[in-house]
């Protein structure tokens, strides 16, 4: 699997996730959960960070987080540190207890802060063993669970002082009774539904919207670094090329993209296989983008495939293509 890109500056918000070592349990007892949030807050102090939201599970941990001074690296170190400290010389153990680096997960807060708050608050009821337990019983207990930020975004007197409500209630009322309850009501209907991210994290590294991303690609990565070498990068990258490589077709055809997709011909071949091969996109994602079915981009590129080995005229214009695309600086600069 690819490395997760790391990407830091002063405001960046990450939603967090940290994992014990081979899927131990990072918490023993009640004494190390409270520990735990102790060096939460202490980190939060020395680091100018805000807190969003936290859900505890037994063997990982979800944070939601803000770095208004760029420096999320630092203040992961630090609290892994500290807590690891903790635990293993009050359980007499050593090495590592968490798994790796931490997963940190770019966020686009103007979009999807309010919608994480509640994808991480929901993780105490989405485990397999809690499946089958009744839809009442689920909110109950999620309401209950102690080691959550969420009790504090329902109920005024569950507040924590290293929490920030403001910006998350903002979008459902505020921070007062009609937002609280507007955010409860929200957490209810999300338990039984299907809150899943994976299909909107971009990269491995970014949740957000093209513009977003296009603008941390311009102004945060490496210009230096290598797109073919690095997945991530590759696909982070593709979410920029692949305007480019729409505009391309449409004016070597003299046709628009919906004229290209309603005819099914070998244009549509050939975009689809440029927006894989030189934007970076996966099969899956270029269905989504394109609004056809996964097996339609897979048979398209493949016979594109078999027609190039014999059609001389088609490998030209393909290879023409690739060498306007070259000339179009679509990579960080």
């Amino acid at each position: 699997m690819a490395r997760q890109l790391r990407i830091q500056y002063p405001g960046a918000v990450y939603q967090i996730t940290c994992r014990g070592n081979a899927r131990q349990d990072i918490y023993k007892d009640i004494k190390d959960r409270k520990s735990f949030l102790e060096i939460l807050k202490e980190s939060q102090k020395i680091y100018s960070i805000k807190i969003y939201c936290y859900v505890l599970m037994s063997n990982h941990y979800h944070l939601l987080v803000e770095t208004p001074k760029g420096n999320i690296s630092e203040y992961m170190r630090h609290l892994n540190m500290r807590y690891t400290s903790h635990y293993n010389r009050r359980h007499k153990k050593v090495g590592h207890l968490f798994q790796g680096r931490f997963k940190g997960i770019l966020v686009d807060k103007d979009s999807y802060l309010t919608m994480l708050s509640r994808y991480i608050h929901l993780n105490p009821v989405k485990i397999k063993s809690m499946e089958r337990m009744p839809y009442g019983d689920k909110i109950k207990y999620l309401r209950k669970y102690k080691w959550s930020s969420l009790p504090g975004y329902v109920r005024k007197k569950r507040k924590q002082e290293f929490i920030d409500y403001d910006l998350v209630l903002e979008e459902y009322g505020g921070d007062n009774e009609k937002g609280r309850k507007a955010y409860g009501q929200m957490i209810n209907i999300d338990i039984s539904g299907d809150m899943e991210m994976k299909d909107k994290i971009v990269g491995q590294s970014i949740i957000g919207r093209e513009e977003f991303v296009a603008k941390v690609l311009d102004k945060y990565l490496n210009k230096n670094a290598d797109i073919r070498e690095n997945p991530s990068l590759r696909e982070l990258n593709g979410m920029k090329a692949q305007e480019e490589i729409i505009r391309l077709i449409e004016e070597d055809k003299g046709k628009s993209l919906d004229e290209i997709m309603r005819f099914k011909g070998m244009d549509r071949n050939i975009l689809m296989d440029l927006l894989y091969r030189e934007g970076g996109l996966s099969n899956v994602k270029i269905a989504k983008l394109l609004r056809i079915d996964y097996s339609t981009v897979s048979q398209g590129r493949k016979y594109l495939r078999e027609r190039l080995k014999k059609d001389k005229t088609l490998k030209e214009r393909v290879n023409c293509l690739e060498g306007k695309l070259s000339q179009i600086k679509i990579r960080p600069h």
